[in-house]
This record gives structure tokens, sequence and C-alpha cells, in this order.
């Protein structure tokens, strides 16, 4: 009689994010061959998987890996928490992101893109949907592979004046063609439809990247509406609102994924609700450049009607830290106290957006969110011995997300391979890249003319 082998047995009480959300308490998953081959009891799972290798332990809680939907991953990381957080409306970006992504070097986005797809590992975040504004996808793809994670990398795609990497529509489509054609989905790495947004794309070109979305069973990102001055443009020069207007030029749809869609009105959340367009909520980039998302959260309405919603982390000059858990905190909370009523929407909701609902909402449901029998093996480890632990909560997604965050994370596996162990990145040396990120984020800041500067003297 054969015994069965697994790649890793994974113990502790495990949060499956099922159709049920049961929490098998002293359970185990196991891995085999990058998927996840069974999830119950940890000693039935050891009788089945004799032998096998066991990361966790009676005080781990094991947990899905995180999503997130929306994350900057190139030039913004070499000047992390530079920008200040005083300016005007406007300047953070065109002052401040715009000259630094118009000088970053290809060297530069991977390294910047190796630095955050670390930090996100180490903090539970297995999948990352980069935001797009980036001028060397391929460099990204890079890291993301030789990190380990999974995600989907986009190229800037802008055919307004002024912009880094512009070009007139049919090139920029052209450009997007030729990516998603070299990364095609079902590996780690995919490529999306990317175009920047806001009021950087013609009618012309965001109706071609729609229908090259549809065509090729890709997904279709961009900004949109982050602040109030977004929808005045669009008025003024379509004399509709945006979601309004692209609705109406057939763009929205299930494949589609909006970042922010802050400042919208009722017509464009039925816009959403209706075609199912999905929208990437990044709570703490609102709050860090008060762009008056709790004027209305509109998102919890999109969340109320069913709508597609996950949540994301954008860039390190507006989110800042790459850790979903301290995301989603932050969005029941806002939830909690613009609607004054704390019954409607708690942690248990917002960790369904960081696992189940977001991979949902970005089209990657069938493969991870859960732990499920045939699933990818995205797995999160966070250990609970410390005494911010303790006593142990009856309920650990209470404890979770109100009291934990990415510092309790242990251990890491994407599709079966174990990324994080122990806290520490196994697939890149982090330490060895600590002298190349210094020199050169100060060559970049040289060359784009920025100038960080610390408000309190330094001595």
């Amino acid at each position: 009689m054969s015994v069965a082998t697994a790649d890793w047995v994974i113990t502790g009480d495990i949060v499956t994010m099922d159709a049920e959300r049961i929490i098998v308490s002293g359970g185990a998953v196991a891995v085999v061959g990058g998927q996840i081959a069974a999830v119950g009891k940890a000693d039935d799972i050891r009788a089945q998987y004799p032998g096998a290798p066991e990361r966790g332990s009676a005080d781990s809680l094991v947990v899905p890996g995180f999503v997130n939907a929306h994350q900057h991953l190139t030039a913004d990381r070499l000047v992390a928490s530079a920008i200040p957080d005083d300016l005007p409306p406007g300047a953070a970006i065109f002052e401040w992101i715009v000259p630094v992504h118009e000088h970053v070097t290809g060297d530069g986005d991977e390294l910047a893109a190796t630095l955050g797809l670390i930090e996100a590992a180490t903090n539970g975040i297995t999948t990352t949907i980069d935001a797009g504004t980036v001028a060397h996808p391929d460099r990204v793809a890079q890291a993301m592979s030789a990190v380990g994670v999974r995600g989907a990398v986009g190229r800037w795609g802008s055919d307004a004046d002024g912009m880094p990497q512009s070009a007139p529509a049919p090139e920029v489509i052209d450009a997007q063609r030729d990516l998603i054609e070299r990364y095609p989905p079902g590996g780690l790495v995919e490529a999306s439809v990317t175009l920047v947004g806001h009021d950087l794309m013609s009618d012309e070109l965001v109706a071609a990247a729609a229908d090259l979305a549809r065509s090729t069973g890709r997904r279709l990102s961009f900004h949109l509406s982050p602040t109030p001055d977004d929808a005045a443009r669009y008025l003024e020069r379509t004399g509709q609102r945006p979601l309004v207007h692209l609705d109406r030029l057939g763009v929205l749809g299930p494949s589609v994924l909006v970042g922010h869609a802050v400042h919208i009105d009722g017509d464009e959340l039925d816009a959403l609700v209706r075609t199912g367009t999905a929208v990437a909520s990044c709570p703490w980039a609102y709050l860090r450049l008060g762009q008056g998302m709790t004027e209305r959260f509109a998102h919890l309405d999109l969340w109320r009607q069913g709508g597609r919603l996950a949540l994301g982390c954008d860039t390190e000059n507006a989110g800042d830290a790459i850790d979903g858990l301290r995301a989603a905190a932050l969005f029941a909370g806002l939830a909690k106290d613009t609607s004054a009523d704390p019954t409607e929407f708690g942690a248990h909701d917002a960790f369904e957006l960081l696992t189940i609902a977001g991979a949902e909402a970005v089209g990657m449901a069938d493969r991870i969110g859960s732990l499920e029998t045939g699933k990818a093996a995205d797995i999160v480890v966070i250990d609970r011995s410390g005494i911010q632990w303790l006593p142990p909560s009856p309920d650990p997604i209470l404890q979770l997300v109100w009291a934990g965050g990415g510092s309790s994370v242990t251990d890491v596996l994407v599709d079966g391979r174990l990324v994080i162990a122990d806290g520490q990145c196994t697939t890149v040396d982090a330490d060895s890249l600590r002298t190349d990120a210094r020199q050169s984020a100060q060559q970049l800041i040289d060359r784009s003319g920025i100038r960080p500067r610390s408000r309190w003297p330094m001595r």
C-alpha cells in the first residue's frame, strides 16, 4: 500500500474562507505540488501524509494569502515616505512623482519592485496587482519571479501630453498587446491592460483598451476619481461624470478593475454594480493625501449593494506601508464611523475584502483567496505566541484585524513554495539590497530634481 506524500503540512487554527467561513481548530493544510491537497484536523492530516515537513504550530493562525489589488511597485519605492504630507492637491503627483517616474531606470524599477514585494510578502500579501505606472514592466516581472510571489504587471498607458511614456493611442495599444502576449494568464506572473486613468486617456484609447482586454480575456485597470477635481474635468470635457461616460462608451464590465473611484455619485455607483466593474479601495492613501473619502464613503455603498470590492495599499507616499491587515482595519473603522453604525460592517467583512472577495474582484477567485482543496497553496502563517496575542480571543478574526498586523506573520507560501520563513525572505537576500537601495534612491533624487527633506531639523 502506497503512502501519500506532501511537500508541506501547515498546522494551526485554519481560517478557510470557504463558503461557510469554517475555521478548523487544531487543523492542518496539506500541500502537494503547489496546490492544497487536504484541509482538516491536524492528526488526520498527519496520518494521511506521514513524515511530511511541517510549518506552524498549535499557536499559529493559518489564513489565505492576502490580495493587494492596487500597488505602485516602481519609482515611488525609491523615495518612500519622502514626499511631504502637507502639499496642496495634485502637487504630490505632478511636482514630485511624475519627475521621479520620468527619470527612473530599468535597474531602479526592478530594485523598487523587489523591495516592495519583499515587504508585501513579509506582511502576508501573496498577490499584488501592479497599478500600471511602470516604464520597464519586464523588470517588474523579473522581480515578481525572483521573490516568488503572484502578481499582475502593467505598463504606462496614456496618450495625454506631458506624461511619462505617453504616445498616440494606437502605439499605446500596441505596447499593451505586446506585454500581455508575453505574460499570459495561468502562471505566477501575468500582465494586465493598464491605463494611467484620471483624465489622462482619450475616449479612443480607453475604448480600444477595453476591446483589447475583452478580446484577450484580460483585466483592464486604471485610476479614476480619487479627488473631486477628476469628476469636474470629465464633466467639462464630456458633459458626463466619469463612470457614466465610460459606461456609455462600453468600457465597464466584469474584467475591469478601477483604482479608487472615491468621488462618485449615485449614477456612477449604479453603473459599477450593474456592469460588475470592480473597485480597488486604498483607504490609507485617501487619508494621507486628504482626498475627502469620509465626505461620502462610496465604497461602503458599493459593498452594501453587492458590488465587487478589494483593498489596495497604493504607493509608498500615499499608503506608505504595504500591509493589507493595516488597510483592512482602517477600512472597517471608516465604515463604522462614517455610517455611525457599528453593527453594519466589521473585521470579518474587511478580512473578506483582503482574501476571497478581493480575489474575486481581481478575477482570481478560482485559484486563490481561500484554503480549499484544489486551490493554489498561497498560505500565510501568523504566530500568536507573543504577548500581544494573550489571552487569545475566541474570535481570531477580531483579534487579527483589530489588534494584529503584518508583523506577526512568520511563514508565507506561494504556489506551495516557502518564500517567507520565520519572518525572513528565502528567495532574495534582502540585506544585500541595502546599499543598492540607498545609492539608487539618491541617484534618482538627483536626476529628478525633487528635494525631499526633514520638516524638523536633524542635527
